[in-house]
């Protein structure tokens, strides 16, 4: 029998100096997908994490669980929350907060209601209007005039608010549970951001 011709044989591909040697295109095109798909988890998991630290110190939204506060909030609102506001100033008289109300529970949601005065001011209900320092409050935002019950003057405490609803006479207010620490106040609601017809600041 004669020799195998060598010349039929196929030969590997030499790789010469300077040159790389290619993968195979589905060999490519998979590693580009498994990239691409790393890249989307990464980004994915950051905005995940961004969103819970920006909610944890900064903003937070809060949907409005009862009609304590209309007209100026009805139950369904959603609204925006400062949460850095209280770092660089007090709570001041107008201002509408989120809190925990004291003796609160965890897991309980927090309120939200209007302050209507601060450490050191007295204030009372009398003859259906709200008092403070002595001073009838103009208060055309309120739900119903007049407030239907009367409440005994109390001054409130350094380092405390007294927060009411708007919805003076269906509100779990201040009347209830007494003065809130400032200690306990989330952060100042600042603009409503949901429905869209509703889209204001406050």
């Amino acid at each position: 029998m004669g020799e195998p011709d060598s010349s039929s044989q196929a030969e590997p591909a030499l790789v010469g100096p300077g040159e790389i040697e290619q993968a195979p295109p589905a060999a490519r095109r998979r590693d580009n997908a498994l990239r691409w798909f790393l890249e989307v988890v990464v980004i994915v998991a950051a905005a995940f994490l961004l969103a819970l630290l920006v909610q944890q110190f900064v903003l937070k939204p809060y949907a409005i669980p009862s009609p304590s506060m209309e007209p100026t909030l009805v139950q369904g609102d959603r609204v925006l929350v400062n949460r850095l506001v209280y770092h660089f100033r007090s709570p001041r008289i107008g201002d509408v907060i989120v809190f925990d109300p004291p003796g609160h529970v965890n897991g309980e949601p927090p309120l939200i209601k209007r302050v209507v005065a601060v450490g050191g001011d007295t204030v009372t209900v009398d003859d259906g209007v709200l008092w403070v320092n002595g001073v009838e409050q103009d208060e055309p935002f309120i739900k119903e005039h007049p407030i239907a019950e009367d409440y005994p003057e109390v001054t409130i405490a350094p380092g405390y608010v007294w927060a009411m609803g708007d919805n003076r006479n269906n509100s779990g207010d201040s009347r209830m549970f007494g003065p809130v620490s400032e200690e306990d106040i989330i952060g100042e609601a600042f603009a409503i951001y949901w429905p869209l017809r509703h889209m204001r600041g406050l």
